[in-house]
């Protein structure tokens, strides 16, 4: 004996409302729902593009797809000084890199703070931007 079962659609309705405040959507629930609250990120998405970037023009030097500073900044319409001042950011502490992607970076910590003075070393790197020393 053989049977079939029939493959149908699992419909899931769940009233919810969705509200702006201050530039944020909230998801609003129904009285007596259960809430998960999950704590936003900090992330400082002026600091995540700009790395990002960094990284990227940093590939396509390695890749072969620029030739030099020079080349890159020509293909992005960048100058040459911008490009340079953002190549530091490509020699980060990789745990800093990922508190920053994370948004877990410090408080005050921006792009442009840490274009003051990238140092080389990871522990100086830790120690002046207030990241835990001794990774």
């Amino acid at each position: 004996m053989t049977t079939t079962a029939e493959v149908g659609t699992l419909i899931i309705r769940v009233p919810v409302q969705f509200k702006r405040r201050g530039g944020r959507k909230l998801i609003i629930t129904p009285e007596g729902a259960t809430e998960a609250v999950a704590t936003p990120a900090n992330i400082d998405d002026t600091l995540v593009r700009t790395l990002v970037k960094a990284h990227r023009w940093r590939r396509r030097l390695e890749t072969g797809k620029a030739k030099s500073i020079t080349d890159l900044a020509e293909q992005e319409k960048m100058t040459i000084a911008y490009v340079a001042k953002l190549w530091p950011l490509t020699c980060l502490a990789p745990d800093i890199v990922a508190a920053i992607l994370d948004g877990r970076q410090p408080r005050g910590l921006s792009v442009n703070r840490m274009l003051q003075n990238i140092p080389e070393s990871w522990d100086e790197q830790r120690r002046l931007w207030d990241f835990p020393v001794g990774r």
